[in-house]
């Protein structure tokens, strides 16, 4: 509750059934200028409390979620107009073995919902009802039959045996085989193989006419009940894609019933946020970075021209691509980094306020994360007291800078949970989660059991014994509490700076990190560089630099997100990659790694070129015995800048086109005549 909004903090102890800490409460509310008042039944007989607080006109925030829909109601019927937010004190805090000791939670938790959220971007799918239907034989005729009062309907055939034509053909059906398909919800493309109509004089099976391959139809759903091999990844991610086994009635009925349902306008959350100008995975057909092409589940994301293309309209929202992104390119929306990560100070700082110590961070999801919260609490002994939950829409979204940033504001340790059988898109966490402990490792902030992990379970009282080691703050180790100002990577450098300050004066000033970390140093090997400067066009975050004034590379470290890029464009193949963290102060300053001396023209003394790239471009012409350098004047040509060289070449009478020059014809007369010179002799 750092934005100082005046509101209105209610919170009830359910009928005393959870002990309220007022003195902890209260600290954590007046850090933001909140106002604590406290019930014990707010939901019924002391809902006037709730009424009144609404009449005041501050922000409201009530600290219950099971009666959210009885007070959302009551504020409407109230016309009340203040912000209205919920928390979940009781199941998160409250309904625990170790109640009494959550007060710091309990105020740790109004300070995170305090935190206002951004509207969510959404993305708009049109569908007018224009259905493909994949079967194998009568039965996706029979499914056609029941939809085709409700939607524009073709049926294609891809089995082998004999179908009977009905009776009225009140919908197209052909036969064929969907080789793929691409697009969404209202815009798909089927490619059709063996493409064939039927004869409409068909009489006990259908007769069909000739085939041909590369047939397209464009429709808005596609309702497959083959059984066989899906046209997308993750087909069940894909929306307006239904799938069905055709041998699974229930299956079946339920595919009916969604298809019936996917006609008009719809509005989807746009999930991830993309800058192409920040993207680092190629450049003059060079290929750099593919983090988030490796790790997309729905294959919503493409390569481009210069960077790679994200269909919003694909997006299934699992927020891979975000988490693993080293530029920023890519963020994710739902909700923005900087809601995700002032709620996360909030609570931190809040809870070390209330007095709490050594807090873990639990991270969770709404579908997985919060039913099992929900029976530990109601059917074991709740969360310990220092463990402190934040709701994300996607454990998988969590990026690097938010879990480094968890430690730098106090977390003594860091728990992401996760279903027992990982979901799609859940390898950028876990590799997130192996930097971050790299990092803690390097710093001498590792302890035992690991302070970054992931809890990847279905059984609550699993969840309750995995959370039971505690975990304390190093001595020394004084939590940050910077703001989360711009960019992710500019709060993961804060946060990584902040750690590196907690880990004190022993810490070492350079940490390996394991392969593809988004930061790390370019080791130019500076006996081969010609200093072309090839690497400072492509680099796409400024790490490799030249100097406008004379032939120089420079390398700026702190900017460096191990793409790529340079490696790959380098002529000489001098460039390798090193990941590691460099917490010296030349990691944030530009170091020259080359420098020469400009060539100076022999025509004139500007200064182009440089002499090791000049020397170089000589010895191969020598070495390959090009013929419009084999006369030392001309070779004395490329000493020369572009002004004296036109004026040299002109002056000199040379031709590039002329080529070397002829020999002189030799008829039979002068080699005979040879000949006999060579017998005399």
């Amino acid at each position: 509750m750092s934005h100082g909004d005046g509101r209105i903090c209610l919170v009830c102890s359910c009928e005393d059934t959870m002990p309220l800490d007022g003195k902890a409460l209260a600290r954590g509310c007046a850090r933001g200028g909140a106002e604590l008042r406290t019930a014990e039944q707010l939901c019924r007989a002391q809902l006037d409390r709730f009424l009144s607080a609404l009449g005041e006109g501050r922000p409201v925030t009530v600290a219950c979620t099971q009666e959210a829909p009885l007070f959302t109601q009551e504020a409407e019927a109230a016309a009340a107009e203040v912000p209205l937010t919920f928390v979940n004190i009781r199941e998160h805090a409250g309904w625990a073995k170790e109640a009494r000791q959550a007060g710091p939670k309990m105020a740790a938790l109004l300070a995170a919902a305090a935190v206002p959220a951004e509207a969510t971007p959404l993305v708009p799918l049109k569908s007018e009802g224009v259905t493909l239907v994949l079967g194998r034989d009568e039965a996706a005729i029979a499914t056609a039959e029941r939809l085709k009062d409700k939607l524009d309907l073709t049926v294609l055939l891809t089995g082998t045996e004999p179908v009977t034509p009905p009776r009225s053909a009140e919908f197209p059906i052909l036969r064929g085989r969907a080789r793929s398909a691409t697009g969404w919800l209202g815009n798909f493309e089927v490619v059709v193989d063996g493409y064939a109509a039927p004869s409409p004089s068909s009489r006990a099976e259908y007769r069909w006419g000739s085939a041909r391959d590369g047939a397209r139809s464009r429709c808005d759903i596609i309702l497959d009940l083959t059984g066989g091999t899906p046209l997308f990844p993750t087909a069940e991610l894909r929306q307006g894609y239904l799938r069905a086994d055709p041998a699974d009635a229930a299956a079946v009925e339920r595919a009916i019933s969604r298809a019936a349902d996917l006609v008009g306008e719809f509005d989807k959350p746009r999930f991830v946020n993309f800058e192409a100008g920040l993207c680092a995975h190629s450049r003059n057909r060079r290929t750099g970075c593919t983090r988030c092409l490796d790790l997309c589940p729905t294959g919503a994301i493409t390569p481009g021209k210069d960077s790679v293309q994200i269909a919003a309209e694909i997006c299934a929202g699992c927020g891979a691509c975000a988490a693993v992104c080293p530029t920023g390119a890519a963020t994710y929306a739902l909700p923005p980094p900087a809601t995700t990560l002032n709620r996360l100070r909030a609570l931190l700082l809040a809870y070390a306020e209330a007095g709490g110590r050594d807090p873990v961070l639990l991270l969770h999801d709404d579908a997985h994360g919060e039913p099992l919260l929900d029976a530990l609490a109601r059917h074991g002994d709740g969360l310990p007291a220092r463990v402190l939950p934040l709701k994300v829409n996607e454990v998988s979204q969590l990026d690097l800078a938010t879990l480094s940033a968890a430690f730098a504001w106090g977390a003594a340790g860091l728990r992401v949970l996760m279903p027992a059988h990982r979901k799609h898109g859940t390898e950028g966490i876990f590799r997130n989660l192996d930097y971050v402990g790299a990092a803690l490792d390097g710093l001498g902030l590792a302890a035992s059991p690991p302070r970054a992990t992931a809890i990847e379970t279905d059984d609550p009282f699993a969840l309750g014994e995995a959370l039971t080691p505690a975990l304390s703050l190093r001595a020394g180790w004084k939590p940050d509490s910077f703001l989360p100002l711009g960019a992710p990577r500019e709060v993961l450098r804060n946060a990584l700076r902040g750690l590196h300050a907690a880990a004190g004066s022993a810490a070492p000033q350079v940490v390996p990190m394991p392969e593809k970390a988004p930061f790390g140093q370019a080791h130019v090997a500076t006996q081969g560089c010609t200093l072309c400067l090839a690497c400072t066009m492509v680099c796409p975050t400024g790490a490799f630099s030249a100097n406008p004034e004379k032939p120089q590379l420079r390398f700026l470290e702190d900017a460096c997100v191990q793409c790529g890029l340079c490696a790959a464009t380098c002529p000489e193949k001098v460039i390798t990659l090193h990941p590691r963290l460099n917490f010296a102060d030349t990691a944030t300053q530009p170091v020259v790694v080359k420098e020469e001396e400009p060539f100076l023209c022999t025509g004139c003394g500007k200064p182009f070129g440089t002499r090791s790239s000049i020397e170089r471009v000589k010895a191969k012409l020598i070495a390959g015995g090009h013929w419009m350098f084999t006369d030392p004047k001309r070779l004395a040509v490329l000493e020369m800048c572009e002004d004296c060289r036109v004026a040299a070449v002109t002056a000199g009478g040379v031709d590039p086109y002329a080529g070397p020059a002829r020999p002189a014809v030799r008829t039979t007369e002068d080699y005979l005549t040879g000949a006999d010179k060579a017998d005399q002799e």
